[in-house]
């Protein structure tokens, strides 16, 4: 007898995108097992083709493909499915890299060679935080800024900030939890994933996708606009402040 897990994770869909023959069979053959619906792309332009045609829940992307840059597929996925779960496989190691990848809109970072288990992990849980922040939620009203989870929108006087998932995420997370300190720990495990294993810099550069929004939003909307400040707590973590306390700009540190 299946287990009941089984049927619900065989409708989420995951694209591999890696061209090579053996780790893209270990990939598929592995997804296929834990009840995932997998597919295989070895070029870019194929997995651009294939995101056309089929609705994926996530996409596991090698950078070192044989046409297109990884970094510009990244780019171009993350343009046409702002929600898409996007998961860097790759052997580049270094921190610029990284930064790199995450700046591109990947949601995680995974260094070959990696564990099948701990990339299972990963999947589940950024797909049970998709889910569960999917619940219906009352809007968060921060001065002129109103942060709805439920339809995963921010606006600014009614307009709206095309935020990145994991920008999103986190700025949920510091308006549900406005005028609290909240430390880089529990960013890191309730943004990304409590067993994460990746460089905490992942946190520094989404915080700065963020503020770097908010600032544009505000300036492009021609309109005095009250924003929550994001305050930095040195050694500790971040703050956001309501309208009201300090100046109320966006991107304070």
């Amino acid at each position: 007898m299946g287990t009941p897990a089984a049927p619900e994770r065989s409708r989420l869909h995951i694209l591999v995108v890696e061209d090579d023959d053996t780790i893209g069979r270990h990939l598929e053959t592995g997804l296929r097992v834990n009840g995932y619906a997998p597919a295989w792309s070895r070029t870019g332009a194929s997995a651009l083709t294939e995101t056309e045609r089929t609705a994926y829940d996530a996409v596991l992307l090698d950078l070192g493909l044989p046409d297109l840059d990884g970094l510009d597929l990244a780019r171009t996925l993350r343009a046409r499915f702002p929600d898409l779960l996007i998961v860097i496989l790759t052997a580049r190691t270094d921190d610029i890299d990284v930064i790199a990848g995450l700046d591109a809109g990947a949601d995680d970072y995974l260094v070959k060679p990696f564990s099948l288990t701990v990339l299972l992990a990963r999947l589940r849980a950024h797909l049970r935080r998709q889910t569960l922040t999917s619940q219906p939620q009352p809007p968060l009203r921060l001065g002129d800024l109103v942060i709805d989870t439920t339809a995963r929108r921010c606006t600014l006087h009614d307009t709206e900030i095309s935020l990145r998932p994991k920008e999103f995420d986190l700025l949920a997370l510091l308006a549900r939890n406005r005028g609290t300190a909240v430390s880089r720990e529990t960013l890191m495990a309730q943004v990304w994933d409590e067993n994460w294993f990746g460089p905490t810099k992942t946190l520094d550069v989404t915080m700065a996708g963020l503020r770097r929004r908010l600032t544009q939003a505000a300036e492009e909307s021609g309109r005095p606009c009250r924003l929550p400040h994001i305050a930095t707590l040195r050694g500790h973590g971040y703050r956001l402040e309501p309208c009201g306390w300090g100046d109320g700009a966006g991107t304070k540190s």
